[in-house]
């Protein structure tokens, strides 16, 4: 495109700094404020309002920030279970699935101790919420383990096989927490038992414990891929299958390998909501809302590039703005949906300006001087 002396085009970068992505990802959070502020005005209310009440309870009202905490830490394990995959060249959909069913192998811990019923302490937490977690992320990591297995021997595409997966897990879930199934509340409601008192995960300044555990998975998997073997062998099995197998990198190893640590990533994340968020304690009956919150780990993934340290700001956003967005939509008087609606807006916003980690926009002179000048460098 021409504008008088000047000519606008496109250029494929080379490089892309963090810096670079960091601001791109930046430019494109305020332009998702602004595009939903139109929301907020077609509704008769001051999108500055609206966003200061947002952003005031996620991040500073004492009763909110342990909320967006614990969104968050479900958030991340929940993108750690996608980024993992995702560095090989594979697709993890089935998050939703894989933390369902370390969510039931946790509870079946309970169950097969026979704890389910009692609050009693025949057993000391400091054994059951071990083996409960340890159980959360087998069970996760076993689901995980079919898409994996599926992939590496018979090159079976892992997104059907991971959303096949969900439905199924879904199905079971329901017929272990209704109508009679072994999980199903002692009171006759169609949710689980509540977990005990004494085993419900540790809160620490009414943060729970887990977020240690989120944090130091991200370490670990920074460290993965930076200094160790099968971090590198993910790596060069991602940029080129046929050349990593060529190379001695086992083509089976590798998918159901990532698939195993992903799903017990995403375990975790079951276990985490189910038993460390205040105020859950339960399989709950709407416990499809809760397997609809996994899919953002995939978003988060993707605007992270993969980076699992990057994902961390990106998750806690995102955590803080489901819990803002609920809690104005109550005291503004808005319809139902408006954390939804705003955590979509920015969603594809900041999917939509990942164009910009590829091209950046310059202006070419076009007379024989030329300087190019880049925007949203």
């Amino acid at each position: 495109m021409k504008i008088g002396s000047r000519r606008l085009r496109l250029q494929k970068r080379s490089v892309l700094t963090s810096w670079q992505a960091a601001s791109i990802s930046m430019l494109a959070i305020i332009v998702a404020l602004i595009l939903f502020g139109f929301v907020f005005i077609l509704a008769g209310i001051n999108p500055l309002t609206a966003y200061k009440e947002i952003f005031s309870y996620a991040f500073a009202n004492p009763f909110g920030l342990p909320l967006t905490i614990s969104r968050f830490i479900f958030l991340l394990l929940c993108t750690y279970a996608f980024i993992i995959p995702y560095r090989a060249g594979l697709w993890n959909i089935g998050m939703t699935g894989q933390l369902y069913a370390g969510t039931l192998a946790a509870y079946a811990v309970l169950f097969i101790l026979g704890l389910n019923e009692f609050d009693s302490t025949p057993i000391s937490s400091l054994i059951v919420i071990p083996l409960m977690m340890a159980a959360a992320a087998l069970g996760g990591a076993g689901l995980g383990s079919i898409a994996g297995f599926l992939k590496g021997k018979y090159n079976i595409n892992e997104i059907v096989v991971t959303m096949m997966l969900n439905f199924m897990t879904f199905w079971f879930v329901s017929f272990m927490i209704k109508d009679g199934g072994p999980f199903m509340n002692p009171g006759g409601r169609g949710e689980s038992f509540d977990l005990p008192t004494y085993l419900r995960a540790p809160l620490i300044a009414d943060i729970p414990f887990t977020i240690f555990v989120a944090l130091g998975v991200g370490l670990l998997i920074a460290f993965m891929f930076a200094k160790t073997k099968i971090g590198f062998e993910i790596r060069a099995y991602g940029q080129n299958p046929a050349a990593a197998e060529y190379a001695g990198i086992s083509k089976l190893l590798i998918p159901l390998s990532v698939f195993i640590m992903g799903g017990a990533l995403a375990g975790l994340a079951g276990y985490h909501y189910f038993a460390a968020v205040p105020g859950v304690y339960k399989i709950a009956r709407n416990y499809g809302l809760f397997g609809d919150l996994a899919f953002y780990g995939i978003i988060c993934g993707l605007i992270a590039q993969g980076n699992p340290l990057a994902a961390i700001p990106i998750a806690l956003l995102f955590g803080g703005l489901s819990i803002g967005g609920r809690f104005v939509q109550g005291k503004l008087g808005m319809s139902f949906g408006v954390d939804f609606a705003l955590l979509g807006v920015l969603m594809i916003t900041l999917v939509a300006f990942q164009f910009f980690y590829r091209y950046t926009i310059v202006w070419k002179r076009t007379s024989k001087e030329s300087i190019d000048v880049g925007v949203l460098q």
